[in-house]
């Protein structure tokens, strides 16, 4: 058992069977359930999550808020605390991490998660282990 903070990517991809990740996703998060960890999504990843689906209106974020209720995952709050562990983060690896990523491994260092779970492979070595999704051809 564990804590797992999941990256927009993820939630993005496991809800479109048509992306490239769904697969990885779908077995990423299984295997962690099956480990009986739970779940987190820092506020950031869950507006990015909620990006396209607001474009097509209330059934389609009903479709989100549903399968992150179905996981169960919470939706962790910005706070003053991660924020600055974030800007912390951006400080030390620049241009490289984007301020929504330096915002969901700032949540997870804060958390003491013991993983994330993010589609990006461009992110550098954290305090905490991240798991990239790869397709295995």
């Amino acid at each position: 058992m564990g804590l797992t903070v999941l990256d927009a990517g993820v939630v993005i991809a496991f809800l479109d069977a048509s992306d490239v990740h769904h697969a990885v996703a779908a077995k990423a998060l299984r295997d962690a359930r099956d480990r009986g960890d739970e779940f987190v999504i820092p506020v950031s990843a869950y507006a990015d999550c909620l990006v396209s689906p607001s474009r097509s209106g209330p059934a389609a974020i009903a479709t989100v808020d549903g399968f992150l209720d179905g996981l169960p995952a919470r939706v962790e709050p910005a706070t003053r605390v991660i924020g600055a562990a974030a800007a912390s983060l951006r400080g030390a690896h620049g241009p490289s991490l984007r301020l929504p990523d330096a915002l969901v491994v700032a949540t997870a260092i804060v958390l003491a998660a013991d993983r994330v779970i993010t589609a990006d492979a461009r992110w550098p070595p954290f305090a905490v282990s991240v798991e990239v999704l790869r397709n295995h051809a």
